[in-house]
């Protein structure tokens, strides 16, 4: 008998409703489920937030199966014991701070410390010093149908040097747990992260992080040891576990996913699909290639990359990516006839940059925007910031598919597809690449749940298997300064360390970006945003920024000041990354409202908590001094301040009065020099 655990590397979701959960989804753009308080798995996501307008955390549920496919669980007569063991850990305040493609060491002679890259809480000097900055509650073990632990100080194995960030904050509010482990009424295991606070000493002075300041993203190994009655052989089976912001639009999947990653690296340096790479020339001589006689499945491989395009604009407004999931030819069709139709499309995309790219990068397609034909231009695809539109080092302006998409798009293009293969060209387990389908992969600029670290083979021990480094952490506890690209596997806490902190800044500021088109080499001018420039969005399936209102009730109406049906800014009445710390969890969720008939989606923003807003329609003549220009107005929405206001819109608003009494909250300050300019270099909210 073989055993194995999946998802391999899962994915749960931050959180501030004390007592409701739902349950990550089980296909790349699926719902989640709602559960009870145990992890039992009910039916699709009715709601994600509770009544207060509080989200509720996604757990992710990790199950066993034998080589049948079979799932083991305590139903089995022959099981006399599951025992589940996971150690998730926060290393953002003892990493360096965020710096684009610094540190990235897939580019050569390109470490933090040949930058000079600064740590956060540079002031905090030394090994063991360092180690205090990190949030490692050490594992926890769980046995037996419906339990539960958490990763709080109360819950801390013996003897283990665990470390938590001080219990009361200046700012924000402190991070005292981690999360929970629960265990369902099967003995499934399902992690559930943190509820999604961020707190500091000091004042905030960057999105990528400031001094003092933790939140509770984080990650780390699952372990599971399964005993059957009879037997001698205990079964040992090893996961990871990443615990990511929430997903805003979970019905909507990004171009490039990190399960998409994770299939890159797979075939590139694993070997994973044979058939696709070949060998050529012999000894010092031989290196590998795409086999360019290799098919491609239409229905795995192409039409889900052309879906994703459709969807994005229920998120952002790009309608020239429209044009590219319009059909106005068969797609499907792998005649010849067809095959001038399919290139033309085909040659719209950009070839992804060599990595490293070329120092200066100037004929690297991703430093590139328009696809020339004569006079005529026109944005290549996808159109999306790339991994570096930001600073002058390692620049990767606009988004390519990653290397092994392109390859098998350019099979399409060439006829070397079938259009009914069942076959996908990625083995993988749908179960593993559901869990990370449903993450960014790319741009990693630095991403929303994990970053460009994923892209380096030296992370991974097998294809879509995190390599966890073997230490005694009871004696160690967990290094603050290691760079796990280098080899050796990985610790808690190391996929998400390079985040920022807290998440909820980098998740206000890398929205869209204005960059520059017509300088390969340079992004900014004196630091400042070198025109002409193209807008060009990051995230929007993660982090959406334009949105059809979805309020179709008197009541919900009235709460939003908006009809049903308008086009608007996504964070509207969050006006800086202090609010967005705490009110994050007002923003509303876009959701298929049409999801029953097949082909025709209609994703509308749901559950914002309109009763934290305040509506004004301001006469431009208040900005202009010209009374003439009364007549137009410009919409502005921003936090009411009052209490009994928010008491007076609905009982929602009553709850919502109730919860911010209670939270632990500390209003923020910012440093007297103020935040540096978001990213995009604008503050437009419109």
């Amino acid at each position: 008998m073989k055993l194995s655990l999946h998802p391999s590397v899962g994915v749960a979701r931050l959180g501030n409703s004390p007592d409701q959960i739902c349950l990550s989804p089980q296909t790349i753009g699926g719902l989640p489920f709602d559960a009870d308080e145990h992890g039992n798995q009910l039916g699709p996501v009715k709601h994600f937030k509770d009544a207060t307008g509080r989200i509720k955390r996604q757990g992710q549920v990790f199950k066993i199966y034998d080589e049948n496919g079979v799932e083991i669980t305590y139903d089995n007569p022959n099981v006399e014991s599951i025992t589940w063991e996971v150690h998730l850990a926060n290393k953002k305040a003892a990493w360096y701070q965020y710096s684009e493609l610094k540190g990235n060491l897939m580019y050569p002679n390109n470490s933090y410390k040949e930058w000079g890259v600064p740590w956060r809480n540079p002031d905090v000097v030394g090994e063991k010093e360092r180690q205090t900055l990190i949030v490692d509650p050490g594992p926890r073990r769980i046995t037996g149908p419906n339990q539960k632990i958490s990763f709080t100080k109360e819950d801390v194995q013996r003897d283990y040097p665990a470390q938590f960030p001080p219990a009361d904050v200046k700012y924000g509010t402190a991070v005292k747990t981690l999360g929970d482990l629960l265990t369902d009424d099967k003995g499934r295991l399902v992690v559930l992260g943190g509820l999604g606070n961020a707190g500091g000493d000091l004042p905030l002075t960057s999105y990528g992080g400031s001094s003092t300041w933790h939140d509770d993203i984080s990650d780390g190994p699952v372990s599971c040891l399964v005993k059957f009655k009879n037997e001698s052989t205990i079964w040992a089976l090893k996961a990871w576990v990443i615990i990511g912001s929430p997903d805003f639009a979970p019905e909507i999947v990004n171009i490039s996913t990190l399960s998409d990653t994770m299939f890159d690296v797979g075939v590139r340096n694993f070997n994973m699909v044979p058939d696709m790479r070949k060998k050529i020339g012999e000894g010092e001589e031989e290196k590998e290639i795409w086999n360019e006689d290799y098919e491609a499945s239409f229905k795995h491989d192409i039409l889900p990359i052309i879906d994703r395009i459709s969807r994005y604009q229920w998120v952002a407004n790009v309608p020239s990516m429209m044009a590219f999931c319009s059909f106005q030819f068969d797609y499907g069709d792998n005649s010849p006839a067809n095959r001038n139709n399919r290139e033309q499309y085909f040659s719209y995309f950009r070839r992804p940059d060599g990595v490293p790219p070329l120092d200066p990068p100037e004929d690297q397609p991703q430093q590139q925007l328009w696809k020339l034909n004569g006079d005529d231009y026109f944005p290549g695809m996808p159109l999306n910031a790339g991994s570096n539109p930001v600073s002058e080092v390692n620049i990767v302006k606009f988004l390519a598919l990653d290397e092994t998409q392109y390859f098998l798009m350019g099979q399409w293009a060439k006829g070397k597809f079938h259009r009914e293969k069942e076959q996908a060209s990625n083995p993988i387990s749908p179960v593993d690449a559901a869990s990370v389908g449903n993450c960014v992969g790319l741009p990693m600029c630095p991403g929303i749940e994990v970053t460009w670290s994923m892209q380096n083979k030296n992370v991974y021990e097998a294809p879509y298997v995190i390599r966890a480094r073997q230490r005694n952490y009871f004696e160690t506890g967990l290094s603050p300064e290691r760079d796990e690209c280098v080899g050796g596997g990985c610790e808690p806490g190391d996929l998400t360390k390079r985040m920022a902190c807290p998440w909820q800044a980098d998740f206000f500021q890398c929205t869209i970006q204005y960059i520059n088109f017509t300088i390969p080499t340079q992004n900014k001018d004196n630091g400042k945003r070198l025109p002409p420039t193209y807008y060009s969005y990051w995230w929007p399936p993660q982090s959406p920024w334009d949105v059809l209102t979805g309020e179709i009730t008197v009541e919900g109406q009235a709460a939003s000041d908006m009809p049903a049906g308008v086009q608007v800014n996504y964070q509207r009445g969050i006006n800086s990354f202090v609010q967005m710390v705490e009110h994050w969890s007002a923003l509303g969720f876009i959701r298929d409202q049409n999801a029953s008939q097949e082909g025709f989606p209609y994703l509308v923003e749901t559950e914002r908590v309109n009763e934290l807003f305040t509506f004004r329609d301001v006469p431009v003549g208040e900005i202009s001094g010209n009374p003439k220009d009364d007549e137009v107005t410009i919409p502005v929405f921003f936090i009411e301040e009052s209490k009994p206001e928010i008491k007076k819109k609905s009982a929602r608003g009553a709850a919502l009065v109730a919860h911010l009494e209670t939270l632990a909250f500390k209003p923020i300050a910012v440093a007297a020099e103020g935040l540096p300019l978001p990213r995009s270099g604008s503050r437009n909210r419109y």
